[in-house]
């Protein structure tokens, strides 16, 4: 499972850090030119896990990029500036996150958990 989620989410990546080049606001989100450029390498990186890594590689990805943006987005909502759609200024002025960033993270990361945990660590051959 850690294998497919790596790949599909890796394809939403890359999408969503190409698209965020020409609508900077999708649904909502703060997409500034280092955040689409974020995407575009963690999508590169979790596409080749999904699709070239080993399966052991895969889960420990999934799990660790998991752990990492449900991290973000909780980080997101605790220290964002409540008067300021709950925004948490990472790099001012270009790496922005806002209310809808943090769920979307956190829908993300438990994504990616569900991944690596739905995958045995002793599963065969990888």
């Amino acid at each position: 499972m850690a294998k497919t989620i790596c790949t599909l989410l890796g394809v939403v990546f890359l999408l969503v850090g190409i698209i965020g080049f020409f609508n900077h606001d999708l649904l909502g989100t703060h997409l500034t030119t280092a955040h689409n450029l974020v995407h575009i390498i963690s999508g590169l990186i979790a596409l080749y896990f999904g699709l070239a890594g080993s399966l052991s590689g895969a889960r420990g990805f999934a799990l660790a990029f998991g752990a990492i943006y449900l991290l973000l987005g909780v980080c997101g909502f605790i220290l964002g500036d409540s008067a300021n759609d709950r925004m948490l200024n990472i790099i001012p002025n270009q790496l922005m996150l806002g209310t809808r960033d943090h769920a979307v993270h956190i829908l993300l990361g438990v994504l990616f958990l569900i991944g690596a945990l739905a995958t045995r660590s002793d599963a065969g051959a990888d």
